[in-house]
């Protein structure tokens, strides 16, 4: 809304994604145009984004995917080219960098989440908006109060977007610990890539051949990445869900972000997109698992993970 796109604007975003990244575009009148995705960072695809560029095409949004960067360098260079915005969807990323900058200031404007699952989390709903131009910056804070300023003079239509002072008061709480939860989240990740990679069969996902059982995440160079989720890939069909299975079985905690990538869901055949028009997002969509990862998670608790892991690898040899 505060970017002043609708119907007949185009924006590039991921289809390996959480729902709202879309969303926010379909609620607007514009189109969402999906894009693949990377298959060892789970994100945005630049070089495919570039072929799906159009004259409509009127901004792009790079998703920071389970706490590591896109590839902003690459995206920034496109953007400059064809003179689209950059939204990043910072969401699961608050407090990672990219080649030293924070992501969510890199773009023209930048979101986030503190839905209770992310690292910093509020009682519920709650989130952010940063932009370094006065102008967004203006027009958001005016659609954050049904557009009004003053009060019950409103120059715009606008909504109730504000942060509830409820969530506030624990996020200020909650965020001089940040680092901190970062830094467990970081040993934790280092711990599990440590151990697994010890196991038959597991490789890290960048450096993967074809007889690999379990693939493991990567941070890569120039990225600070802080580990919302530790996220592996399970190849072949059926191999993910047995997995999972095993380790529910075991009660061990374990999430698939995403069973059904964007352009496969029902409310966006208006789009155009055929199952089989991207096959990186839809093969992530059948393999990734994510296993516990959170900062409270001690050294026992992922030992039981990892022999969890280790026996299914055997019996699933």
């Amino acid at each position: 809304m505060a970017a002043n796109l609708g119907p007949g604007d185009e924006v590039l975003c991921p289809s390996y994604t959480f729902f709202a990244t879309a969303g926010c575009v379909a609620r607007v009148g514009a189109k969402p145009v999906f894009v693949d995705a990377d298959p060892v960072t789970f994100n945005l695809d630049v070089a495919d984004a570039a072929r799906r560029i159009t004259p409509r095409t009127k901004a792009i949004i790079p998703v920071h995917l389970f706490g590591q960067s896109a590839a902003m360098d690459e995206t920034l260079a496109l953007a400059r080219q064809h003179k689209l915005l950059v939204i990043e969807d910072t969401a699961q990323s608050m407090g990672a960098a990219h080649r030293g900058r924070q992501l969510g200031t890199i773009g023209d404007m930048g979101t986030y989440s503190f839905f209770p699952s992310k690292n910093l989390g509020a009682f519920g709903d709650a989130g952010l908006l940063v932009t370094n131009d006065d102008a967004l910056a203006e027009k958001s804070r005016l659609l954050r109060t049904h557009g009004s300023k003053p009060k019950y003079y409103h120059k715009l239509v606008g909504g109730n977007f504000r942060l509830d002072a409820l969530q506030a008061a624990l996020l200020a709480v909650k965020l001089p610990h940040y680092a901190s939860f970062t830094e467990r989240r970081r040993a934790n990740a280092a711990y599990y890539t440590e151990r697994l990679s010890a196991l038959p069969g597991v490789q890290p996902v960048n450096a993967a051949t074809p007889d690999a059982r379990l693939l493991l995440p990567v941070a890569l160079p120039g990225n600070e990445h802080i580990w919302n989720q530790y996220t592996l890939r399970v190849p072949g069909a059926g191999r993910r869900d047995a997995l999972r299975a095993a380790l529910d079985a075991r009660k061990i905690g374990t999430e698939i972000y995403y069973p059904v990538p964007m352009h496969m869901q029902e409310c966006f055949a208006y789009c155009g997109c055929r199952p089989e028009d991207l096959p990186i997002a839809r093969q992530l969509a059948g393999e990734a698992l994510s296993i516990p990862i959170f900062p409270e998670l001690n050294r026992a608790q992922q030992d039981e993970v990892i022999a969890a892991l280790r026996a299914h690898c055997q019996v699933d040899a």
